[in-house]
């Protein structure tokens, strides 16, 4: 019996050892030359890390981020109300440039008290491995999907690290359901209900925008607003 317990005992520690290497492989790195040079965009980086240790400037008709911590844009004039869809192009230009797995970006919706405490909103984030998530923060976060979120044939994929990869992101709302959108396809809807209430949403109206985890280096294009 001492012997099993023994073994048991090790074997946690080593798992224990295990994981916090794991979560120590990928820290945030900050950003050289960082900060928001977009006018009109503010954002909110995760953890009470600044915006300077993240880069989100223009890009020809779009936008270049590269990320440090995880962190979320938005442009107070871009407000969204009512059945929308919102949508926009994203490219990882190198998969995994940045990071040892792969890392979510995507849209942003339901923008409600952005930049403070209590902040709500909703994203649909890709990632270049073919999957996608669904979180959001009311003002903590959670998670609608899943932790690891799911896989779907509509997302594309990118041949290997170091490679190219590019899907559309939309997210609409239409009467009481909302949509999660790949490259033209609902990948997942949820209702109203599920999303806005107590410790999530305030409402699906508000003000819409950007998300990228740490450690990113994206390109975008098309961020449109449709009714």
């Amino acid at each position: 019996m001492r012997r099993v317990t023994t073994f048991t005992f090790a074997a946690a520690l080593v798992a224990l050892v295990a994981g916090s290497a794991q979560g120590q492989a990928d820290p945030s790195k900050s950003v050289a030359g960082g900060g928001i040079s977009v006018p009109g965009w503010m954002g909110t980086a995760d953890g009470g890390a600044s915006v300077n240790d993240a880069k989100f400037a223009m890009e020809g008709n779009g936008f270049h981020a590269t990320t440090g911590p995880a962190i979320t844009y938005w442009n107070a004039g871009n407000k969204a109300s009512g059945d929308y869809t919102v949508k926009a192009t994203f490219t990882e230009p190198k998969f995994q440039n940045l990071n040892s797995h792969p890392h979510p970006y995507g849209i942003v919706i339901g923008g409600n008290d952005m930049g403070t405490a209590t902040a709500s909103y909703l994203y649909c984030a890709v990632n270049g491995n073919g999957s996608f998530i669904v979180r959001g923060f009311g003002p903590a976060a959670f998670q609608v999907n899943g932790r690891s979120g799911a896989q779907n044939a509509a997302v594309h994929k990118a041949a290997a690290v170091g490679e190219t990869v590019t899907n559309e992101v939309g997210v609409s709302v239409k009467g009481d359901k909302v949509s999660c959108w790949m490259n033209g396809t609902e990948v997942a809807s949820y209702t109203k209900a599920e999303l806005v209430a107590a410790g999530r949403l305030k409402s699906t109206d508000g003000l819409y925008g950007l998300r990228f985890a740490h450690n990113t280096e994206v390109t975008l294009t098309g961020l449109t607003l449709s009714k």
